[in-house]
C-alpha cells in the first residue's frame, strides 16, 4: 500500500489555523477535525472566531468542532449553536458527560433535528450499539471509536473496530472514523477493519511518506542517521 492507494478518507487533527492552511494544499486531506485540548495548545482563547474562520478555511471539507459544555441541556444549546456555523461543520458530542452519564437522548434529539454529530470519545462495542441507535439513519454522523487509546491499555483494538463497522454500516450516512492513532500502521489497520475515516496529526502526517518505504533501505537510512549524527557530535574514543 502506497499513500496514493488509500482507500480511505484521511482526516487532519489540528487547530492551527497557519497548519490546517497548509493542508489544504494536499490532495489527500478529506476533512478536519478538532477539540478543546487542541485548541488550547494552539491558543485559541475566542471559540466562536476560531469555528467560523476553520469553517470557512476548509469549506466544503467537514470540519468536527467539539461542544466543551457537561449539563446536558447546555451540550445541546452549545451544538445547535455550532450547527450553524457553517453547513460543512459536523458538531462532536462526547458518548458521556464528564459525570459518565449517557448522551444518548442528546444524540437523537440533535440528530432528530438534523444536526450533523460526530460522537467522540467511544471505547466498546456496547457503546458503539447504543449511539447507532441513538443516531438516526439518513442524517449525516460519525462515530468515532478512540482506538489509539485501546490499544495503550493493552487491548486490541482490531475487533472493537471490525465489529464497531458492521453496526456503523447498518444506516444510511453513518462513517466508521478511527481515532487517536499512533503509527502509521494503523492506517492500514483502519483499512483492513472497514472503517470509512482515520484522523491523525500533522506529526503523524509528516510520516505518511514511509508507507510502504522499502525496508532494506529504511535500514540503510538508519545506519547513515546514527553515523552522521555520531559524527556530527564530535564524538572520539
Amino acid at each position: 500500500m502506497t499513500a496514493n492507494t488509500i482507500d480511505l478518507d484521511l482526516y487532519v487533527d489540528a487547530a492551527d489555523l497557519s497548519a490546517i492552511a497548509e493542508f489544504m494544499n494536499n490532495p489527500l486531506v478529506k476533512g478536519f477535525t478538532t477539540n478543546p485540548t487542541l485548541m488550547n495548545r494552539a491558543g485559541v482563547k475566542n471559540y466562536a472566531a476560531f469555528a467560523f474562520e476553520a469553517a470557512q478555511l476548509v469549506s466544503p471539507f467537514p470540519l468536527s468542532l467539539e461542544v466543551f459544555a457537561d449539563d446536558e441541556q447546555e451540550i445541546y444549546d452549545q451544538a445547535i449553536d455550532i450547527s450553524k456555523v457553517s453547513p460543512n461543520v459536523f458538531v462532536k458530542v462526547p458518548v458521556t458527560n464528564t459525570k459518565g452519564q449517557s448522551l444518548e437522548k442528546t444524540i437523537h434529539k440533535l440528530a432528530d433535528n438534523g444536526v450533523k454529530i460526530n460522537v467522540t470519545a467511544l471505547m466498546t462495542i456496547d457503546q458503539v450499539e447504543r449511539v447507532s441507535n441513538a443516531l438516526i439513519s439518513g442524517v449525516d454522523a460519525i462515530i468515532s471509536v478512540f482506538a489509539g487509546r485501546i490499544a495503550d491499555t493493552g487491548t486490541n483494538p482490531i475487533p472493537i473496530m471490525k465489529r464497531s463497522s458492521e453496526i456503523t454500516h447498518t444506516k444510511v450516512g453513518h462513517k466508521l472514523l478511527w481515532a487517536s492513532p499512533r503509527e502509521i500502521l494503523n492506517l492500514i489497520q483502519a483499512q483492513e477493519s472497514n472503517c470509512d475515516i482515520i484522523t491523525m496529526t500533522p506529526d503523524l502526517w509528516k510520516k505518511l511518506p514511509m508507507l510502504g518505504k522499502d525496508l532494506t533501505d529504511l535500514s540503510l537510512e538508519t545506519v547513515q542517521m546514527f553515523y552522521n549524527d555520531a559524527t556530527a557530535a564530535g564524538y572520539s574514543l
